[in-house]
């Protein structure tokens, strides 16, 4: 396998409505901080990849605005996703293994706040004859999947509470979360609720944000960074779109990308320093955990995705938040995880490490 490491990081603040730029507005800064992280410009990228959605922009072929910020002339290469830009990374990561290109850039842009009625909108993912026309709550599916948890006794409201206390405390050193703060576990078990058994902190806020990832290869890496944090193992799986046939106290997809993850890395992970994982909901940290088997490591060091949701960012957020921190030293290995679809449909695993 080709050796790829991140080299550069950069992402927006997560607003909780950004009405005054447009996307190539809110992108091209970041973009911007990441390439002079490295002390490249735009002309030494060979490879472009790209997340978002059109359902939050409510209008066809958005992503063609965000080009504006990449710049497209001379002719670039690039590709899109219509999904969480982790997947855009895990793309260009392989385009990179078939030896096409020593350097990639990867962006994700979320603008979660465009959308006017998201119950509209998100049953759209659903099975297009008896669930979809049921428009559950977009809340619905994950307060169905918690539910399942409590009664499997895996998971506690009070649990689920710390978990929302720890991310928000951790988040209060993180300048990109939209929500941070100190409170006590009985403070929030007071809130009410928004879909049993979840309360309002127990989903993660959705919010406007960009995010980059500078990827390079072999030497390359080198070069560009101090400390590349280099990808050991990535892979990928999805389960079934209709929830009914599916276990939701565990997650197949996700123990099996870790699995092959680790073959891949030729370590688990159990041996990592950080994870960070893409928990849309405080009852999934318990679940992914067991899954993933994290045994010591620090989840959400950075607050995660209950202090800040950019759609279809969050997961590359996840991948450049563990980058970030093996590549100023902070940790040697981590693991990053990302979602998509409802209740922990696809599910995506990379394991990263510094020399």
């Amino acid at each position: 396998m080709r050796d790829v490491a991140v080299v550069s990081f950069a992402q927006s603040p997560c607003l909780r409505a950004n009405r005054q730029d447009d996307m190539a507005e809110t992108l091209l800064p970041v973009i911007q901080e990441g390439l002079s992280n490295t002390g490249i410009d735009r002309d030494r990228v060979d490879f472009f990849a790209s997340g978002s959605h059109d359902f939050f922009e409510g209008r066809t072929f958005s992503y063609i605005e965000s080009l504006d910020a990449v710049g497209a002339w001379p002719p670039v290469s690039e590709s899109h996703v219509e999904m969480d830009a982790a997947w855009a990374f895990a793309e260009a990561w392989t385009w990179m293994q078939l030896g096409e290109g020593d350097i990639s850039l990867v962006y994700g842009i979320g603008r979660g706040s465009l959308a006017a009625d998201l119950d509209q909108v998100m049953p759209s993912q659903l099975d297009p004859y008896f669930l979809t026309p049921l428009r559950p709550h977009r809340d619905a599916l994950a307060g169905l999947q918690a539910a399942a948890l409590l009664d499997a006794g895996l998971v506690t409201e009070r649990a689920m509470a710390e978990t929302v206390q720890r991310c928000l405390a951790d988040a209060t050193t993180n300048t990109a979360a939209a929500k941070a703060g100190h409170y006590s576990v009985e403070e929030l078990m007071a809130a009410p609720y928004v879909a049993t058994p979840l309360r309002t902190h127990d989903v993660g806020p959705i919010g406007d944000a960009a995010a980059v990832i500078v990827l390079a290869a072999g030497d390359t890496a080198r070069q560009l960074a101090d400390r590349p944090a280099w990808v050991r193992g990535l892979d990928h799986r999805i389960e079934t779109h209709y929830p009914g046939v599916r276990n939701l106290t565990d997650s197949v997809s996700a123990r099996s990308a870790a699995r092959r993850a680790a073959e891949l890395a030729g370590f688990a992970a159990m041996d990592v320093d950080i994870a960070e994982l893409h928990t849309e909901y405080s009852y999934q940290e318990a679940l992914l955990a067991t899954a993933l088997n994290v045994k010591d490591a620090h989840i959400n060091p950075s607050g995660g995705p209950l202090a800040g949701r950019p759609v279809t960012a969050t997961g590359l957020v996840r991948i450049g938040e563990v980058a970030q921190r093996i590549l100023d030293g902070r940790a040697d290995r981590g693991l990053a995880h990302a979602t998509n679809g409802p209740a922990l449909q696809h599910n995506l695993v990379c394991l990263l490490e510094g020399e």
